[in-house]
């Protein structure tokens, strides 16, 4: 189960790295609530909460790769986010 924990931390550290770094963002180039800032929140919370569904996900037959394909997906869709975050900088 702590492999279960972990994954959940880590959605939720990567996601809320992604959402500071808007954050942070905004506030150097003086941006405060940008359209586009809150686009890229708007999709990590709607990824945070496609992965926590995922994690939840009670009829699973192969435990460990279904959490290994959790843990790609995340990296996929959390480099994805990053890069649109870099392309507003």
């Amino acid at each position: 189960m702590a492999n279960i924990r972990d994954l959940k931390k880590d959605i939720n550290f990567v996601l809320g790295d992604i959402i500071e770094a808007v954050y942070q963002w905004e506030s150097a180039t003086n941006n405060m609530d940008s359209n586009e800032g809150s686009a890229i929140i708007d999709r990590s919370i709607q990824v945070f909460d496609e992965l926590m569904g995922k994690v939840h996900q009670k009829d699973v037959s192969d435990k460990k790769g279904h959490f290994k394909s959790i843990r790609s997906e995340l990296e996929e869709k959390a480099t994805a986010l990053i890069e649109d975050l870099d392309k507003l900088a």
